[in-house]
């Protein structure tokens, strides 16, 4: 079987986005490595040493969220936009009103959570850190 992660790219907020993350799903990173880890990092700036290399985060058995943030001294642009979802699907009515609630918060919601006419319970929105996530209860459990 393969797995497959969403992984995503910030603009310096990796850490920050994560740890907020965590707060919603809960668990343990399983990996946090910062650029100062690897090596050549002294030739890095010094504002960019601090910037996270790999950061990891268990969502459930079959899911890991992964980041890592835009090093700009090596060239890399972070581009936000909505090319990209993360669709969760959880057990119950309650854990996706807990996580809309929760992930939404200071982001912008472009659809509420509410039943919809294919019959599921459905929202989007946008998180505060540009992340663009779906939550469905129904079809996909």
């Amino acid at each position: 079987m393969t797995n497959m992660h969403p992984y995503l790219n910030f603009d310096g907020q990796a850490e920050e986005a994560f740890s907020f993350y965590k707060s919603i799903f809960g668990g343990e990173f399983i990996a946090l490595m910062k650029m100062s880890d690897a090596p050549g990092s002294e030739q890095l700036p010094e504002e960019e040493k601090n910037l996270v290399m790999h950061v990891a985060l268990p969502i459930n058995e079959n899911l890991i969220l992964m980041a890592s943030d835009c090093v700009p001294s090596a060239g890399h642009v972070l581009n936000k936009g909505n090319s990209m979802y993360i669709s969760v699907s959880p057990d119950s009515r309650g854990e996706a009103e807990r996580l809309f609630s929760g992930l939404s918060a200071g982001g912008e919601i472009e659809m509420p959570l509410e039943d919809q006419f294919w019959g599921d319970y459905f929202g989007s929105f946008k998180d505060k850190y540009g992340i663009c996530w779906m939550i469905n209860f129904g079809s996909y459990k």
